[in-house]
């Protein structure tokens, strides 16, 4: 589950994680903040490694106090002809609020069913990024 205001902006293989495969995102991102008041601010590399790329992040001094979700976790759900399913779920006290299903065309790489929310569909692209990465390199 990764951060709702985490805005990735480039793969971060040198996070060190022992895992990074298992992250919510399918690996590591560097990235700044989205969160109102704070955008653009780029966090220390340990508030990304520990809180951004894992969200629940109840010690982020920049994370709302009113905000809809505390985080987001993608999963594919169907991964047949090139056409990819992937379940959304924004979470809050680690409960489901919101779900929603968005579709991929691997053989066109684009959304055709995207998600509303623009900084949503960007932790989407990444987490599709690194799936598709795996994807190919398991092949």
């Amino acid at each position: 589950m990764a951060c709702p205001y985490f805005v990735p902006t480039e793969k971060w293989d040198g996070g060190g994680w022992l895992h990074p495969s298992r992250l919510p995102l399918g690996g590591g991102w560097q990235g700044h903040c989205s969160a109102p008041g704070h955008e653009q601010v780029q966090p220390e590399e340990s508030e990304v490694r520990e809180l951004c790329n894992l969200g629940y992040a109840k010690n982020c001094g920049r994370l709302p106090i009113d905000r809809q979700f505390d985080a987001v976790r993608f999963c594919v759900t169907s991964d047949r002809n090139q056409h990819l399913l992937i379940s959304f779920t924004g979470e809050s006290a680690h409960l489901p609020i919101e779900h929603k299903q968005l579709e991929f065309d691997a053989s066109q790489m684009q959304w055709t069913t995207p998600h509303p929310d623009v900084r949503i569909q960007k932790l989407a692209e990444c987490y599709m990024q690194s799936y598709l990465q795996r994807r190919t390199t398991s092949s």
